[in-house]
């Protein structure tokens, strides 16, 4: 069985860093990605999903990300339920990211929201498994990504 879903979208919000009671890092964002095709009123449509972020990831995407980024995610999709306080089950589908890579340099960025100052960010992706067997389909050295509609498989 295989889940495993690859993103590319934008921010719609920075993201929100939190803490476990047990100290642990988490992370919670939102990318919207675009769809290939326009709808009935010739507009290009977008999917908002939530991603979720654990540990040193989550610190640095915290760090690093900010509203309207370019981001390319890696990971599984996850659906949980909980009870809310009227007793209905609600269930949430949020995909929990094991490798994020930053598609716009900051400077870019910066360009962009000249009210910004972020740091350069580092090279950071991976859930810090040290698993060298897996590769990483976001490397590239830092260079900016060409993908066309027609590239992407959604």
């Amino acid at each position: 069985m295989l889940n495993r879903i690859i993103l590319i979208g934008r921010l719609t919000r920075d993201p929100e860093l939190r803490y476990t009671p047990a100290g642990v890092a988490v992370t919670q964002f939102t990318l919207a990605v675009d769809r290939n095709f326009t709808g009935q009123n010739g507009e290009r449509e977008a999917d908002f999903i939530p991603i979720v972020t654990w540990r040193q990831l989550a610190e640095t995407c915290a760090n690093y990300l900010r509203k309207g980024r370019l981001t390319a995610v890696e990971g599984r999709v996850q659906v949980r339920h909980y009870e809310n306080n009227e007793g209905k089950r609600v269930y949430v589908t949020e995909v929990i990211a094991d490798n994020v890579r930053f598609l716009e340099s900051a400077s870019h960025q910066n360009r962009s929201n000249s009210g910004s100052n972020l740091p350069e960010e580092p090279t950071y992706s991976g859930s810090g498994r040290g698993n060298s067997n897996n590769r990483d389909p976001f490397s590239g050295e830092g260079k900016p990504i060409d993908i066309s509609d027609d590239d992407l498989p959604f």
